[in-house]
């Protein structure tokens, strides 16, 4: 994992924890943020973090990279993130709904 790429998760980690208690469950590609269940997903690339969060709904930004409805009620969307200031006021209020949804 590149520096920058480092520094991306380490806003993220931060982001999370200043809304609310969470746990880290690394897997094999990826690691899942929890709470009662995984409200986020983080895989990581060479020069790029790839966030995958859950959604009550879909979000239209320019943002998402991806999306994919779930269920009915759930989306999982995912977001592209090659530098730390992409973690600002934004993605934290998507973080906090994703924690919301899954806590």
């Amino acid at each position: 994992m590149s520096t920058r790429v480092a520094e991306i998760y380490r806003e993220i980690l931060d982001a999370a924890g200043s809304i609310g208690p969470f746990r880290e469950e690394p897997k094999k590609t990826s690691i899942h943020l929890v709470t009662k269940s995984a409200f986020a997903g983080v895989a990581t690339r060479k020069d790029a973090l790839i966030l995958t969060i859950k959604s009550a709904s879909d979000i239209r930004s320019k943002r998402i990279a991806r999306r994919e409805r779930a269920s009915a009620n759930r989306w999982h969307l995912e977001i592209r993130l090659d530098d730390p200031k992409q973690v600002d006021r934004e993605l934290k209020s998507w973080l906090a709904d994703a924690m919301r949804l899954s806590g």
